[in-house]
Parts: structure tokens; C-alpha cells; sequence
């Protein structure tokens, strides 16, 4: 059964969400989006559906500024993201649903990590799809080939095409240290990433995979970022899936 649920974030700004469960007493996984991206991903449907085929509730929602969600785009920051994250753990863990687990995909990826330092064992997996482990700035700095300082005069940069990022999304990422927060996640933990990841080097995962105690890498040769290739795609799905199906029913 799926059902659209709006929980809200610190600041009182209402999320959208969608809760595919029949349960409460299954375990559920909460499945964060890309950069840009929305609860509506290819990734996120096709894990719903494969994991509610394995009797494992998913929630897929909607950052602030992305899809339903209230806010706009231009002012979403990691911060942001991971209080989002821990509010969602709160409102689901409200609803009676006590065994939890992360996804989290590139943006959501850092935000994972973040969130899974804070929770520690309050939840019981993490899995990480091609996720920026740290200086999502330096990325965006360097893809976008705008130096920090002109980001600062100019207030913001053009995203994409029809989007704008504020400066205070620099001034909040320059401070965040996914590596260090990495030390303190003792729950058994994914990583898939492509080897010929453009917007997010594989040497991120490599090291973070080195620092997180229970933490297993997968690289799938030859995928990009978006795992574009059905083949790509379709093993990253099965990686997923089955270490999730694995270690949340243990």
C-alpha cells in the first residue's frame, strides 16, 4: 500500500514523501535522492519495488526545494539535508516503525553519512550509491569552473540549466568532513560507485570505504555516474538490494 505523507524538517517546512508499507512490522528503508534529483528517481522506484517484493517497507522523499517539498532549490545546503534526514528517522520511528535503514545517492549519499554518525545504532544499515563523501564544494567549484570567490560576489551559480545554488551552500560544505564523521558509523554498510564516475571520484569511496568499520565496496566497471547503462544499472539495483535483504532481516 502506498500512501503520500508530509512530515517537516526543523524549520517547519513540509516534505513530501511516499510510504510504500503493508506492515509496520517490517523493517523499512529510507531512500534519499541526488542533488536535483527527487523522491520520483529511477533508482528510488526500482528499490521500492524490489524491496516491497521482499516484505521491506520504503519511504522515498522529497528534500527541501526538490520535488513536492516545500522551499526552494537555491537555498538547500548539506545541513539541511541531514536534519531532514534525522526528522524523517523521527517521524517514522513515531509511526511504530523501529527497524530503519539508509540509502542515500550522491548528495544524499554525504547526507547519509552524516545522518548515520548522529543515529549510530539507531539504525541498522547504510548503503551509499555513488555518494560525494566530502568536499561537495571542490566538485561543484570545479564542474561548474567557477572559483569560490566568484560564486561569493555573484551571490549564487547557474545549475543546470534553470537553477540557482546560493553561496551559503559553499559557506555550510566547506565546513562538513564526511571522512571524519565516517569514523564513528559501527552499522554494516555498501558502497557502489561507478569506475568512470564524472561527477564524483571513485577515490571518495575508496577512502571512505577504508574508514567506515563494517563497510563493503562494490565498483562496477565501466558505469558512470548516473549508472546510465541498463547492464550498469541493473547491477547496481541487485548489489543494493541484496545486501539489503541480507543484513536488515538479521
Amino acid at each position: 500500500m502506498q500512501e503520500k505523507i508530509y512530515f517537516e524538517n526543523s524549520k517547519g517546512d513540509k516534505l513530501c514523501g511516499i510510504l510504500s508499507s503493508s506492515n509496520k512490522e517490517n523493517p523499512l528503508i529510507i531512500l534519499s535522492h541526488g542533488f536535483a534529483s527527487s523522491k520520483e528517481s529511477s533508482t528510488n522506484i526500482e528499490l521500492e519495488k524490489v524491496l516491497n517484493e521482499n516484505n521491506i517497507s520504503t519511504f522515498r522523499f522529497d528534500f527541501y526545494g526538490h520535488g513536492e517539498s516545500e522551499g526552494k532549490f537555491e537555498n538547500i545546503t548539506i545541513s539541511e539535508g541531514v536534519d531532514e534526514v534525522l526528522n524523517c528517522v523521527k517521524f517514522l520511528k513515531e509511526k511504530g516503525y523501529k527497524k530503519l535503514g539508509l540509502v542515500g545517492g550522491s548528495f544524499g549519499g554525504i547526507v547519509s553519512i552524516l545522518a548515520a554518525s548522529k543515529l549510530g545504532n539507531g539504525i541498522y544499515l547504510l548503503v551509499l550509491k555513488c555518494p560525494v563523501s566530502n568536499h561537495m564544494e571542490e566538485l561543484i567549484t570545479k564542474g561548474y569552473r567557477i572559483s569560490p570567490e566568484k560564486w561569493k560576489e555573484k551571490g549564487f551559480l547557474e545549475y543546470q540549466k534553470n537553477l540557482r545554488l546560493n553561496y551559503s551552500f559553499y559557506e555550510d560544505s566547506v565546513n562538513i568532513d564526511g571522512y571524519k564523521a565516517a569514523e564513528s558509523i559501527n552499522i554494516p554498510t555498501l558502497i557502489v560507485h561507478g569506475d568512470k564516475d564524472e561527477a564524483v571520484p571513485v577515490e571518495q569511496s575508496k577512502k571512505v570505504s577504508k574508514i567506515i568499520k563494517d563497510c563493503k565496496l562494490e565498483i562496477i566497471e565501466g558505469a558512470n555516474h548516473r549508472f546510465s547503462e541498463e547492464k550498469d544499472f541493473n547491477k547496481m539495483i541487485k548489489l543494493i538490494s541484496e545486501f539489503i535483504i541480507k543484513n536488515i532481516k538479521k
